[in-house]
This record gives C-alpha cells, sequence and structure tokens, in this order.
C-alpha cells in the first residue's frame, strides 16, 4: 500500500493555474473541494479541484474503495446517485470515493464509509492499489475489503439504494451493464481473494 507523501513546509501550486485568460473558477459561497495530484509512489506534487481532475487534465489522483463482505459469501453494493457525474445509477462497490487534499488514505477511507453507508466501526484489510485511466480522467485506486455482518444505512444523497448481492449473482451479471466499468474490472481481480478472506 502507497502511502500519500505530502510537502513539509510548502505548499503545491493548485492546478489549473489561473491566468488572465482563465481565471480562478470557485465562485462566492461555492464549496470547491480539492483533491491531491499524486505521482504512483505517492508523493503529492500538485492539487485541483473535481471538476478539473474529471474534464480530461489526467491528472493521477488517489481514491479508495472498500468491498463489505459476509460468511455468507455475499457482498454489499451500492447504487451510484443519479447525480453522480460518473456512470450514474449504475451498481458500484460498496464505498468508493476520492481522497482529499491533507487526507490519509485512511482517513478518507472511514470518511467515506460513514457519509455513503454510516459505517464507523470496521476493520479494512488491504487488498490492492492501481491506476485506472478513462477518457476523462486518471486515478489511483486503493482497494480495502472488510468482513462482517454490517446493516450499512445508504446516505440518500451520496447513494441511491444498496443491498447484498451473492458472489454468483455478481458473476452472471458483470456483463449486463448494471455495474461500472470499474466496478467490473476490479471484482474479476480481486474475486478470489475476497473468498479467501472467509
Amino acid at each position: 500500500m502507497i502511502e500519500l507523501v505530502y510537502p513539509i513546509g510548502t505548499t503545491v501550486p493548485v492546478l489549473p493555474m489561473a491566468t488572465s485568460v482563465h481565471p480562478a473558477r470557485k465562485k462566492k459561497g461555492e464549496r470547491q473541494e480539492l483533491f491531491p495530484v499524486i505521482q504512483e509512489n505517492g508523493l503529492v506534487t500538485a492539487m485541483a479541484d473535481r471538476a478539473y481532475c474529471h474534464s480530461g487534465s489526467h491528472l493521477l489522483h488517489p481514491v479508495v474503495h472498500l468491498h463489505i463482505i459476509d460468511r455468507s459469501e455475499r457482498i454489499y453494493l451500492q447504487k451510484r446517485s443519479m447525480k453522480k457525474d460518473i456512470q450514474p445509477g449504475r451498481w458500484d462497490t460498496s464505498v468508493g470515493g476520492h481522497v482529499i487534499y491533507g487526507e490519509s488514505l485512511m482517513e478518507a477511507l472511514y470518511r467515506e464509509a460513514d457519509e455513503e453507508l454510516g459505517l464507523k466501526d470496521f476493520n479494512p484489510i488491504y487488498l490492492k492499489s492501481y491506476r485506472y485511466d478513462t477518457d476523462k480522467d486518471s486515478e489511483f485506486v486503493n482497494v480495502f475489503a472488510t468482513i462482517g455482518a454490517y446493516n450499512p444505512v445508504p446516505d440518500r444523497d451520496e447513494v441511491t439504494d444498496g443491498r447484498w448481492w451473492d458472489i454468483a449473482e455478481i458473476d452472471k451479471c458483470l456483463t449486463s451493464g448494471v455495474f461500472t466499468d470499474n466496478f467490473s474490472s476490479e471484482f474479476k481481480t480481486i474475486r478470489n481473494q475476497l473468498l479467501a478472506l472467509l
């Protein structure tokens, strides 16, 4: 697992750099969420807002995923809100979200689990990290799992729905388009790891 390495005693640039032609995009009263821009070794080199990271800039930024699995070989999945800018309305990883500038991976993981599912008390197990590139962005995905008989409570602003899926049901639906592309490809690589945890 990588650790994010933030610079000490200095600030990093905010991208894109504001110019007279392209002034800073933050509007008065608008909440600006800044993500760390990183190298694959975890070194933080800049920060950028969500919109710029997802605009085709391909700035590498870290995200966290948590797969919740129970002893009955079921995985809890969330259905993405239709308000999401990426793959709205599709079933996805139990918890997934961006690291905010200044956070560690674990801080982001616990914050996202609480925000999306009200999940506070869990023991994350690190599975893998990988780079995920699309036509819009570049993410450095850090994948964790937790095992237990949890009762997640989806935040209806973040998550439209949530339910437990049998592994066989997921296998059957992987190519049907009901899951996000990222979940489908990630699940294929960690399926056996998840089962080995039981």
